[in-house]
C-alpha cells in the first residue's frame, strides 16, 4: 500500500496485520482519484471508517487543505497516526476515535462542512449505508457541491435517490463498488 500521486507519491503506508481492516486496493484508489481529477487546495475531507488513513492521506498528497479521520478501532487509530507521521501530514489532519454517528454530531458542532466525504463502512450490514446517508443529511455537514463517496460490496444495491442525495456515478471493481452521491440540484 502506497501513496499513488502528489507531494508524497511513493511513500509506503503501514497496513494491518489482521483481517479486521480492509485497505482500499491501490488500483481502486488510483481509479477513484482519476475520476475525481484535480483536488482543490481548499478542500476539506472526511475519511470515515479511516482504517489505515490511506484515502485521506491520498487526498492530502493531492493538495487537499485538511482531512478528518474517523474510526472507533484502536488498531485503526494507531495505524492512521503512524501513516500521518510517516507522510508528515499530522498538521493537516485531525484523528477522531469515535463511533461515526457520534463523530458527525461533534463535527457539526464544530461547524465543519466537507467537500469530500469518503466512507468505507463495514460490509454485510443491511441498511447501514442508508443510515449513514440519513445521518449526513440530518447533520448537514456536506458543503455545497460536495461529494459523498462510498466503497461497498458489489452485490449491495444502493439507492439512486435517498434523502437529499442523488447517485451521480457508480463504478464496479470486482467484489467492490464505489458509489458517488451529491445533493440534488
Amino acid at each position: 500500500m502506497r501513496v499513488i500521486s502528489g507531494t508524497r507519491k511513493g511513500h509506503r503506508l503501514k497496513s494491518p496485520k489482521g483481517r479486521n481492516i480492509r485497505p482500499t486496493e491501490d488500483r481502486i484508489k488510483e481509479s477513484l482519484f482519476n475520476i475525481l481529477g484535480v483536488i482543490s487546495s481548499e478542500a476539506i475531507v472526511l475519511d470515515g471508517f479511516g482504517g489505515t488513513g490511506s484515502i485521506g492521506i491520498e487526498f492530502l498528497s493531492r493538495g487537499a487543505k485538511f482531512c478528518y479521520f474517523v474510526d472507533n478501532s484502536t488498531e485503526s487509530i494507531n495505524l492512521i497516526h503512524e501513516n500521518l507521521t510517516h507522510t508528515k501530514f499530522l498538521d493537516q489532519s485531525k484523528v477522531i476515535k469515535r463511533d461515526f454517528f457520534a463523530a458527525l454530531k461533534f463535527l457539526k458542532g464544530e461547524g465543519i462542512r466537507f467537500n469530500y466525504i469518503y466512507l468505507d463502512p463495514p460490509f454485510r450490514q443491511d441498511g447501514y449505508i442508508n443510515k449513514l446517508l440519513e445521518s449526513i443529511d440530518r447533520e448537514e455537514i456536506l458543503a455545497k457541491d460536495g461529494l459523498i463517496i462510498i466503497e461497498h460490496e458489489s452485490e449491495l444495491s444502493t439507492e439512486d435517490e435517498i434523502y437529499r442525495f442523488i447517485k451521480v456515478d457508480s463504478r464496479k471493481y470486482g467484489s467492490k463498488t464505489i458509489s458517488f452521491y451529491e445533493e440534488k440540484k
